[in-house]
């Protein structure tokens, strides 16, 4: 790429021997460009257009300008951070999933043994989509939220369960600490992941999209503390929000549950 930019930059550099004019030395390297670029203006359809695309043919049209120089020196440029821009877009969709799936489940995660999942997986069914935490108050709602898995994942319902430790530094433990934790106290068979940040400086992208007016504004606000729900319905929009407190098996979230399953598959 650097020699890439120095090969384009020569022309100018050798314009500005002189205040006026293109000198005998320039020439010979400025005329090429000149023909390349118009033939590059008659022949390839044109990213720029309007005003920016008349103002590149005139250019290419009229020889030895200043504002030929000026006009394909900005088009060099344009085109090489267009090139890297495209070349660029690839990584950053890396955490996201099929543009074909809804937005709420359109990411990438780890879970809780390392393996990258990608939430797509879950299109189609009714997700509730919990932030736990190992030592919290709330700690035991883990068994009401296996007791859900158990009852009506055969029916659609995928529980995901994200350790976070912003709310009292609940969750300090690792991964494997956390996994070992939830199978010893709580046989917990639904599918746990990774520890994210649900809240604050490095939230991950999932919650982002939950908590912000633009993305969910039915929904929309900050986590609380540990054990807020998610509900997520087979359209892979949010259906519902849970406070921390509001326990797993109560009517309220079975209910909602329920409805959601019996809506049809998209």
């Amino acid at each position: 790429m650097a020699v890439v930019m120095r090969a384009i930059r020569l022309p100018f550099r050798l314009w500005r021997r002189r205040s006026i004019g293109l000198s005998h030395a320039a020439r010979p390297i400025i005329t090429p460009w000149r023909s390349c670029f118009r033939r590059f203006t008659l022949r390839v359809p044109l990213v720029a257009s309007g005003p920016a695309a008349a103002a590149l043919t005139a250019a290419a049209q009229t020889p030895h300008r200043f504002e030929e120089l000026t006009v394909m020196r900005t088009l060099v440029y344009s085109l090489v951070l267009g090139f890297l821009a495209a070349s660029a877009a690839p990584v950053l969709a890396a955490d996201q999933g099929d543009k074909n799936v809804s937005n709420a489940l359109n990411f990438k995660m780890k879970s809780l043994d390392g393996k990258n999942i990608d939430l797509a997986k879950y299109q189609g069914k009714v997700v509730l989509i919990v932030n736990v935490a190992s030592q919290c108050g709330n700690t035991p709602q883990y068994e009401g939220l296996e007791d859900l898995h158990e009852k009506f994942a055969e029916a659609g319902l995928a529980v995901l369960g994200f350790p976070a430790n912003e709310f009292g530094k609940q969750e300090p433990g690792s991964d494997q600490d956390i996994a070992e934790f939830c199978d010893k106290n709580y046989g917990v068979k639904f599918d746990m992941f990774s520890k994210v940040v649900v809240k604050g400086e490095g939230q991950c992208p999932l919650y982002k999209y939950l908590t912000s007016k633009e993305t969910d504004p039915d929904f929309a606000g900050d986590v609380t503390w540990n054990f807020e729900k998610f509900l997520i319905g087979r359209d892979g929009r949010v259906a519902a929000r849970f406070a921390p407190r509001t326990k797993p098996e109560s009517q309220e979230v079975v209910g909602a549950i329920e409805r959601e399953l019996a809506k049809p598959a998209k």
